[in-house]
């Protein structure tokens, strides 16, 4: 009740803001005098002055006014271009961590100069990111000699750029690029194999131009880098013919061997693993076929992959039974869910257990790829210790990027006041009506020489309104966001007399429309041109400029209304740019898609009330009321969708950077040795507590179980039931420090064998490699859980919560598994004093293959799109897709309990229920 009288009385927060800003304005004018006094070299000097100012405890915020003031004049002398007291509000906007909204032709660009400028003298670097790389080489060539006058270096990031350009464009103090660039290379970072191989420095400060589409538009849909895997069928049907020569290890109760052989069973658990004499086996069996070379070692970092082949292989072979695990049907192999019964189409076993089975029914081997990293936009740029954006239109959203991003939104008043007239919406019953109308508007504006701009939702529109166009015989051209240098040239010239552009809603977005065309593009196109051409192009420009006022200035014709208001209004404000004249208008009909299915029964009954005839339109502020109800409702779905997505990517997200911080701090460390004993420890602690129950009788103990999974995790073979028998005085912690001193005598062999800098150069590799690829698995895992996440809705449950708490338990689980594979590789694996230069080279090598694989992808995430529940209260239909497979050589995570520790595989033999 209050809150209006309060708003007239104070004014609202946006006005309280402009007049703070403007005081700070008054002090920036008052150095532009003393600025002006200063020759070039000076004024260069001051970028020098201001860093060795911050050096000495100054702060941005202090230094704020005077680096303006250096700004703008570098501006009038560089670029003859002055930045206006309004340009200065949005500068500091820019600088407090906010969005400046500003309207079409204020000059975006040049505001960006003041605080990228500002915050680039800490040294730290600025990132400028663009919506396409068109953009970003425009705006970076554009302002580049600015910088540069400043005595700063401006860097560029584009796809397939050279590591070092790449490298050296990061390390200048201003680089632009696109939001895609920064993401994938932000992932590439936290896969490189050392820290010499990566890109990106601190995320310090970044402006974002364009905020709205970057951060709302493009927010649905996730990075994802994916390694396409080689192809293995010949692998798999190769092991798929070794795998019935292994014959199956049987024992009594009694522990009395039946039957001697290369694995045993576990169906409780439903595990197979091999022991000693199979392991023995396999590799001889490898070397014949020549998948093993001479004298290697199935456990040898590059041959884990092989390994993972050969279990697949035999759960394959000996827990997964046609008919009742699976069928087959089609040439397919579809698993059969054990609850209900019905197959599963689409879904994948994970870990090469699919293409196993395929192998094993002699049926065609589908390859996958898999996800090797992925993150959100909104997780992304929320990395940046500061973060701001510019755009002609984020008000609508503010709520949104408040909540998401903690951005403020602050609306910059124009320089000059807004000219351009809005004229109602015009409806029409059908879309040939609707059509017929905007060409005879086009045909009336024509007439007058004015130019006009026609926008439409999708390319489809776009290219009916051409065919109908041509069948008139009126010239026109036609943009469609393919081309992005092209139709910026267009988009420059759609404002000369009599010019009529088709434009997609996003198509040229950038590029202002000059009334009168672009005289400097003019320009540009022309080789040497003398200052008489440039002063006649000038002249010309200045005639058609003027030509194009008194016909009324653009005018904008949208085709349908958007389903954001936010891109309606972009469309809008392609007109009136800077004081200009201009007008708009939306042709609607009852066939578009928005009004079908949000606002047609209302209207259609409304406009028979009124007895339409056809070709009459309706103008009404109930059509409007109508229609701007069914845009906030579409608007709220995908806001909720995008929400959605970053509450289950903020699970990720924290297990993203506990890996990533572990493996940067890997790249980092010179020597991990304290960090394997650690583990070492751990692994062994777990152990025991598995076999010896803490406070337990001795017999309750598993001692036989401790001996067989010493041996599989720490290759040690020890006597402890003669440990027992011999030393009645022996209990849980003194055998746990006995079993730890002969561990670290087994250990302090291999560094014998090899030397102290071999080994510690080997465990920091294997655990690299160890925690790379038990992460892309569980990065698959994790997939496969958010697919079917939904489904808990119909058993009560909240599946947000159900997938937290279950992710957590997966990323307990691939903690522990980094830390006991990584011992168990380190313990298995004979280490020469030439393996970690040879291993080096290998992973390099690897990694390079990998990269030459890797596919970039801005794709929807997976079972995000879909609702919970349908809005109508059925039932949603369920997300399916293909499992994601690793192909290419590596230690799976699943494969990791053949100790028989008890621990389950992935609680249910890889599937993701």
């Amino acid at each position: 009740m209050f809150a209006p009288l309060l708003k007239k009385l104070f004014g609202s927060k946006n006005e309280r803001e402009v007049k703070r800003m403007l005081k700070t304005v008054q002090i920036v004018n008052a150095f532009e005098e003393q600025m002006v006094a200063l020759s070039d070299e000076q004024l260069r000097a001051k970028t020098e002055e201001f860093k060795a100012r911050i050096a000495k405890g100054e702060t941005l915020d202090q230094l704020l006014p005077e680096a303006f003031a250096v700004a703008r004049e570098a501006g009038k002398r560089v670029m003859g271009m002055r930045h206006f007291d309004v340009q200065l509000i949005g500068g500091m906007t820019l600088h407090e961590g906010q969005i400046a909204e500003m309207r079409t032709g204020e000059g975006k660009t040049l505001v960006g100069t003041l605080a990228v400028y500002l915050n680039a003298l800490s040294g730290k670097g600025v990132h400028v990111v663009t919506v396409n790389d068109y953009l970003a080489r425009r705006d970076a060539n554009w302002m580049r000699p600015l910088y540069e006058f400043l005595g700063l270096t401006v860097g560029i990031v584009t796809p397939f750029q050279p590591p070092e350009e790449k490298r050296a464009a990061y390390a200048a103090d201003i680089t632009y690029g696109t939001n895609n660039e920064y993401g994938f290379d932000y992932l590439r970072d936290n896969m490189a194999f050392s820290m010499d191989d990566k890109f990106q420095r601190e995320l310090n400060f970044a402006v974002i131009d364009e905020v709205d589409s970057i951060l709302i538009d493009e927010a649905r849909t996730p990075l994802i880098i994916s390694g396409q895997a080689e192809d293995s069928s010949k692998l798999y049907t190769e092991i798929n013919r070794l795998i019935p020569k292994l014959e199956q290890h049987i024992e009594e109760v009694e522990g009395e061997v039946t039957k001697p052989g290369h694995f045993t069973v576990d169906e409780k658990t439903r595990q197979v693993e091999l022991n000693e004499a199979g392991h023995q086996f396999i590799e001889e069996m490898l070397t014949e076929v020549g998948l093993l070379a001479e004298g290697e070692s199935l456990y040898s970092a590059h041959n884990l992959g092989l390994l993972t082949h050969v279990y697949a292989g035999l759960r394959a072979h000996k827990l997964f039974n046609r008919n009742v695990e699976y069928i087959v049907s089609d040439g397919q192999v579809l698993l059969v869910d054990e609850h209900t019964g019905r197959t599963m189409p689409g879904r994948r076993l994970s870990e090469g257990l699919h293409q196993a089975i395929e192998a094993k029914e002699n049926l065609n081997i589908q390859a996958e790829s898999q996800t090797l990293a992925s993150t959100t936009f909104q997780n992304y740029f929320r990395l940046y210790n500061k973060l701001s954006g510019m755009t002609g239109t984020a008000d609508t959203e503010a709520f949104e990027f408040h909540q998401i991003y903690n951005l403020a939104v602050m609306v910059i008043p124009p320089n000059k006041p807004l000219a351009r007239k809005d004229f109602n919406d015009l409806v029409y019953l059908t879309a040939e009506e609707k059509y017929a109308a905007i060409v005879t508007d086009i045909k009336a504006c024509l007439a007058e020489n004015r130019p006009v701009l026609v926008g439409t939702a999708t390319i489809e529109t776009s290219e009916h309104m051409s065919s109908l166009l041509n069948k008139e015989g009126i010239e026109h051209k036609v943009l469609n966001a393919k081309f992005h240098e092209k139709e910026a040239e267009i988009i420059a010239q759609a404002g000369r007399p009599g010019a009529l552009t088709i434009a997609t809603n996003m198509a040229g977005r950038g590029t202002d429309i000059l009334l009168g065309g672009n005289w400097e593009v003019e320009v540009a196109n022309l080789e040497d041109p003398t200052p008489e051409q440039i002063a006649q192009i000038k002249a010309d420009w200045q005639k058609r400029h003027q030509q194009v006022i008194e016909a009324g200035g653009l005018h904008v014709i949208a085709s349908e209304r958007h389903e954001s208001r936010r891109i309606d209004n972009q469309l809008r404000g392609r007109a009136g740019r800077q004081g200009d004249t201009g007008s708009s208008r939306f042709y609607l009909s009852l066939e578009d898609s928005l009004m079908r299915i949000f606002a047609s029964d209302r209207v259609k009954n409304f406009m028979k009330a009124l007895g339409m005839q056809s070709g009459e339109a309706i103008e009404h502020r109930m059509v409007t009321n109508a229609i701007e109800k069914a845009q906030r409702k579409v608007e709220g779905r995908n806001f909720d969708i995008r929400k959605q997505l970053l509450e289950f990517d903020d699970v990720a997200n924290e297990q993203r950077k506990v890996i990533y911080h572990m493996r940067n701090t890997l790249l980092a460390a010179e020597n991990i040795g304290e960090t394997i004993a650690d583990f070492r420890e751990e692994v062994l602690n777990n152990l025991i507590s598995q076999h010896i129950p803490p406070q337990s009788l001795p017999e309750q103990w598993n001692v036989a179980g401790l001996e067989s999974a010493l041996n599989t995790d720490f290759a040690v073979q020890l006597p402890i039931q003669q440990w027992l028998d011999e030393d009645d005085n022996l209990h849980e912690d003194s055998l746990r420090e006995k079993i730890m001193a002969q561990l670290l005598v087994a250990y302090n062999e291999k560094e014998d064998q090899a030397s102290a800098e071999a080994l510690r150069s080997f465990e920091k590799q294997i655990l690299l490699r160890v925690l790379d690829d038990l992460w892309k698995d569980h990065l698959s895992t994790m997939d496969h859980l958010r697919h079917g996440i939904h489904l808990r809705g119909y058993a009560q449950k909240n599946p947000k919560q159900e997938y937290k708490r279950e992710s957590f338990t997966l990323f307990q689980e691939l903690l522990d598994s980094i830390k006991r594979d990584t011992i168990r590789v380190l313990s298995h694996v004979q280490v020469r004093r030439e393996d970690p230069e040879e291993e080096e080279a290998r992973l390099r090598q690897e990694a390079e293959e990998l990269a030459s694989r890797m596919q970039f992808e801005h794709a929807p995430a997976p079972g995000i799109e879909q609702p919970l529940l349908d809005e109508e209260g059925g039932e949603a239909p369920v997300a399916v897709a293909s499992e994601p497979v690793r192909n290419d050589q590596k230690l799976g995570r699943n494969e990791l309990c053949w100790c028989g520790s008890g621990k389950k595989f992935k609680h249910c033999h890889g599937q993701i229920n």
